[in-house]
């Protein structure tokens, strides 16, 4: 017989990626503010309440671990990226491409050397401390020092950061360098939990969008070493209690995707490699995939399985998402896999097409057939 272990820090059994469904006051504000008919005040006030109330919600799931939804956000990266000194807030010609949509045309570029002196989100997290104190686990969810990187070469943004690092090298030490010390000043805000989400290797994944891209000239290869470098040493040397984990998936907007493919391309550096905890990964649809590339994580690491997806209102099989849960054991034990959704049900603002109250009955089939496989 199997003797699993209690899992006390994040990933849980049943688990969450981070994001949330925007209440209709909080969209309501957020528009209201956009055409000044409010203050930041106002708007800070009415997040305040939205984000109680979430809490409330998460602690009453029974989730062990509560974000605040990214309910200051627009959009799950993008706004992390623009409280650091030497970026702006730019809009490209185009957003970014799902299937079937775009979105809007946002983006973040270089104009003076990266740094981080002082960061919104740690009076976000400041704030989501004070509400949950110690009854559960508050985790802070930022995008990956790779998809940051990514961001400042997309379209138009290249020739900005060639303008203020000619050399490359220099821009990408400036980098880990600020996150590392955006995550020093996060622990010291009472942080333990922080997720790094991070798309680019699900983009990896999807060898028909990088020829498309690329021309087929891109040397994906030398693309997986460099994010790789970004995370590790941007990771590097933190306080040993601090749990960092990441999340990987292909896209996620207003119930779209972007990319498709396995996990093999890019499975033996990003879990033979990345100094995570754990992984939380996209597996809800064939878009992703077989588990078999779970052979290559490295050492203790746990996989968290997105096998319930957050695009779609319909309630999965749980004898289906059950067989497939003993499907990836096949590949990692037991005791090293979670549940959660496949992603996060609102990673920009637009949101996921499901109501609220879809949104918590995913959330309690995940815990339900958590219990079911691991107790």
């Amino acid at each position: 017989m199997t003797v699993l272990t209690n899992r006390t820090h994040a990933p849980f059994r049943y688990d969450i990626v981070g994001s949330f469904l925007r209440p209709a006051a909080l969209k309501k504000a957020r528009f209201d503010f956009a055409e000044n008919k409010i203050t930041f005040e106002q708007l800070t006030e009415i997040e305040n309440i939205c984000i109680r109330d979430l809490v409330k919600k998460e602690i009453a799931a029974g989730l062990h671990s509560v974000t605040d939804g990214e309910f200051r956000r627009s959009y799950w990266h993008l706004d992390f990226m623009w409280g650091f000194n030497g970026i702006e807030h730019t809009v490209l010609d185009h957003g970014y491409i799902f299937q079937g949509e775009e979105t809007r045309a946002d983006s973040a570029r270089v104009i003076g050397k990266i740094r981080f002196t002082n960061h919104p989100f740690l009076t976000h997290f400041r704030f989501l401390k004070q509400l949950a104190g110690d009854t559960v686990l508050c985790r802070q969810t930022i995008p990956g020092p790779a998809q940051f990187f990514s961001e400042l070469v997309r379209g138009e943004n290249e020739k900005y950061l060639n303008t203020v690092y000619p050399d490359r090298k220099e821009a990408c030490q400036d980098l880990i360098r600020a996150y590392h010390d955006f995550i020093l000043a996060l622990y010291d805000e009472g942080c333990r939990n922080l997720q790094l989400d991070d798309c680019t290797w699900g983009m990896l994944c999807d060898i028909k969008y990088w020829k498309n891209q690329s021309g087929g000239e891109t040397n994906v290869q030398s693309l997986q070493e460099l994010y790789l470098r970004l995370t590790n040493a941007s990771i590097a040397d933190l306080p040993k209690d601090l749990i960092i984990n990441t999340h990987v998936c292909r896209g996620n907007y207003h119930s779209t995707w972007a990319t498709s493919g396995g996990y093999g391309p890019v499975g033996k550096i990003l879990f033979g490699k990345e100094n995570v905890t754990g992984y939380y990964l996209e597996f809800d649809d064939n878009r992703s995939g077989d588990f078999t590339p779970l052979q290559d994580v490295s050492d203790n690491k746990i996989v968290v399985l997105g096998l319930i997806t957050s695009k779609k209102p319909k309630l999965e099989n749980k004898a289906a998402i059950i067989s497939r849960i003993k499907e990836a054991s096949q590949f990692i034990p037991l005791d090293r896999l979670c549940l959660s959704p496949q992603c996060g049900f609102s990673s920009t603002e637009e949101g996921n097409i499901l109501t609220e109250e879809e949104q918590w009955q995913k959330i309690a089939l995940v815990k339900e057939i958590a219990n079911e496989v691991w107790n």
